[in-house]
């Protein structure tokens, strides 16, 4: 940990300026329930790069641009940028793929389940006992000497490919027609693109210093009694915390909470398919992102992962559905997964344990 987020108080401020600024851009039109998610955000791109054609949640977002450019730049300047690459890819992308699918059972990555949880969403939190069962599982394996092998140094031009191209698709989907844009639903709530994308670069670049994953807050006090990572949530939290109550947006309640459902095994089973995932992948998604700006390979194509993820959730009818409230003219949906997001999360899982049992580290390594 750098000088600069040096003491768990410095963390705990940083992480109350991701608060600020996820409040921010739910004021300036991003919905209010996942001011920030890199699960809805990634399937959001998907959706606009026209891999599923799920209408209502299309939008090239500039936040995860922002994110992984925060990082890129942040690493550039401090001479940490280095391009690394080799451990194991198919693999990783593998690992990609399922912390998507399971992030969209639960219908959140790790980020919108504690933005959720100040909101007063109790799906939420019995979603975070999936999740805290996933990395502490994968925290066994890791004990047990999984890896995925060593990565190598290479060439910079490798790790610099994804943010220059994915700068290039911010530009075209700004300035031209060739992206898919969301008229209702969750998509078609955003914040201007500038605010997003400068938001977004902040928050990448505190990131990439304070080494924010949610993951990994968890993996390091089991491992090592460390809750610095911790601490940054716990930043994040309180100021959300205090803006929904602010604003009217907390309910303390099961149901009627915005694009959530109550089918609580599959809210555990989907987070802990998330948790387990980025353990053995060496990040949450958010980190994912982080690690592919500062020159992981290795991350960003775990990155494409989700993307592909994305797609293969919303094309195969394996993402949840948001529960609803009957109406005059329509009954009370009660949300969750269908059967094939239920084999998909059961199947993920006996993947996961495989990928855990048969990768170990090599005697010498």
């Amino acid at each position: 940990m750098t000088k600069l987020f040096d003491a768990k108080w410095k963390l705990f401020l940083s992480g109350a300026i991701f608060g600020l600024l996820a409040m921010l851009l739910a004021i300036m039109g991003n919905p209010g329930n996942m001011a920030i998610c890199i699960a809805c955000f990634v399937r959001d791109m998907a959706g606009a790069m026209k891999l599923h054609s799920a209408e209502v949640v299309q939008y090239f977002r500039p936040e995860i641009v922002g994110f992984i450019l925060g990082s890129f730049l942040i690493s550039i300047a401090t001479k940490e940028y280095k391009a690394t690459a080799g451990s194991s890819p198919l693999i990783r992308f593998l690992l990609g793929v399922m912390m998507m699918i399971g992030a969209l059972v639960f219908l959140g990555c790790p980020l919108r389940m504690l933005i959720r949880m100040s909101a007063g969403d109790l799906n939420a939190y019995v979603g975070l006992i999936g999740f805290a069962g996933g990395v502490l599982t994968g925290t066994f394996f890791l004990k047990k000497g999984f890896s995925l092998g060593r990565n190598y140094e290479t060439s910079r031009a490798n790790g610099y490919i994804l943010p220059i191209l994915l700068v290039f698709l911010l530009i075209l989907s700004v300035t031209t027609t060739l992206f898919a844009a969301s008229e209702n639903g969750p998509g078609s709530f955003h914040a201007p693109v500038a605010v997003a994308l400068i938001a977004a670069i902040i928050i990448g670049a505190i990131a990439q210093k304070n080494r924010t994953c949610f993951a990994g807050s968890i993996r390091d006090l089991a491992l090592l009694k460390d809750a610095s990572l911790i601490s940054v949530l716990g930043g994040l939290f309180v100021v959300m915390l205090i803006y929904n109550i602010a604003t009217g947006n907390f309910h303390l309640s099961f149901t009627g909470q915005p694009i959530a459902h109550a089918q609580h095994l599959w809210n555990i089973l989907g987070l802990y398919v998330v948790g387990f995932s980025a353990v053995l992948a060496g990040g949450c998604p958010f980190r994912q992102l982080i690690l592919t700006g500062q020159g992981s390979c290795d991350s960003a194509v775990t990155f494409l992962g989700m993307l592909i993820g994305a797609a293969v959730a919303h094309n195969f009818g394996l993402a949840s559905a948001a529960a609803k409230a009957a109406t005059e003219t329509d009954p009370a949906v009660a949300g969750g997964p269908g059967i094939y997001g239920k084999v998909a999360v059961i199947l993920c899982i006996i993947v996961l344990f495989i990928i855990a049992c048969t990768q170990k580290r090599k005697a010498g390594k």
